[in-house]
């Protein structure tokens, strides 16, 4: 054996018995690195003469790639090893059930002002959508409110930091009544000129902001109002279309409703809504539910109509109670602490 021969083995046999990665870096430093043997070997044929270097270079050369032949082929070894001890601490049972994707659901508000749409939609209701960021005109001045109603106050209303084009700041919508201002003056511009104007119909549902927060009321609350204005629609149209709503919603015929005189800035009579259940542990207490009226005369002016030709009814409740007695949940901020427990039961 000549010693390019004896190199080989030796390299081979230190390659082999390098247990990791790192030390087998290490042998291979040992032998072709840049004080390596094979490299000291290459760096000796220049005192070779030509035909000499050139035979004795070529031995070399061949040594060199046999090496780093050898190299890889441990490389690969340690390597395969590795992934197979891995392999072997991570083994699945196959023979286990697999894990099936958890199947999400609506969300018991969305549920409850889905059905409220369905319900409105069978009577010719449309479904208004709008901003939720507001100028003070639609939000207060529209619907009749003063300069200094106590909902323009910072107490009630959230505002943002960013005024209007009449330099008021803009605000975080206290309610959906917007919505119906924008509906209706878009309807009355689109039907100008016709006579009589088709009947305004519509509800609209949505997120709203004020300030409070208790186990009934929530910072973030959801609101419907509804709206219908023609030529002769009257308090008569409200309670039949509003008990019918009520009774399709919680699927009890024995529902009742009465109208208790209030007072709202937007309409004019006004009155609250109660409800008492025909059956189950609610039969026969009186709930408020809503506040209703005849929309005010200014109000529809500034919807763009003649309120001498045009009259009619507005609404507004909310969604969150009604999903409330609906489930039968009595605390509102379960419905937005995002408790999967409290959610998985409306899957």
């Amino acid at each position: 054996m000549n010693d390019l021969d004896a190199l080989l083995t030796q390299a081979t046999a230190d390659f082999a018995a390098a247990p990791t990665a790192a030390e087998l870096e290490n042998a291979k430093a040992r032998f072709l690195g840049k004080a390596g043997r094979v490299t000291e070997l290459l760096k000796g044929l220049g005192k070779l003469g030509v035909d000499e270097k050139k035979t004795r270079g070529a031995e070399i050369n061949q040594l060199k790639a046999r090496i780093e032949s050898a190299l890889n082929a441990r490389r690969e070894a340690l390597a395969a090893a590795e992934l197979e001890a891995q392999l072997e601490a991570q083994a699945l049972d196959v023979t286990l059930p697999g894990r099936a994707r958890g199947m999400g659901g609506l969300h018991p508000v969305s549920r409850a002002i889905e059905r409220i749409e369905a319900i409105f939609g069978s009577m010719g209701f449309d479904v208004a959508e709008g901003p939720e960021i507001e100028t003070d005109w639609m939000s207060f001045t529209a619907l009749n409110n003063p300069e200094n109603h106590p909902a323009r106050s910072m107490q009630d209303t959230f505002y943002v930091d960013m005024k209007d084009a009449e330099g008021l700041w803009l605000n975080l919508r206290p309610h959906t009544s917007p919505m119906q201002v924008r509906y209706a003056k878009a309807h009355a511009a689109r039907h100008a000129g016709a006579d009589p104007m088709p009947e305004i119909r519509v509800i609209a549902p949505g997120r709203t902001y004020r300030v409070d927060s208790d186990a009934t009321h929530s910072p973030m609350f959801h609101q419907c109002e509804g709206l219908w204005i023609g030529e002769h629609i009257s308090f008569k149209d409200l309670k039949v279309v509003f008990t019918d709503f009520l009774r399709r919603f919680f699927e009890d015929d024995g529902i009742e409703t009465r109208f208790r005189p209030s007072y709202f800035p937007f309409t004019e009579p006004s009155a609250e809504i109660d409800m008492a259940f025909g059956s189950g542990p609610l039969k026969g207490k009186w709930l408020e539910l809503a506040g209703s009226g005849q929309v005010h005369p200014n109000v529809v002016r500034n919807y763009g109509l003649d309120p001498e030709r045009y009259i009619g009814f507005a609404f507004g409740m909310g969604p969150d109670r009604l999903a409330m007695l609906r489930y039968g949940v009595s605390d509102l901020r379960m419905f937005f602490e995002n408790d999967l427990r409290f959610l998985y039961q409306f899957r």
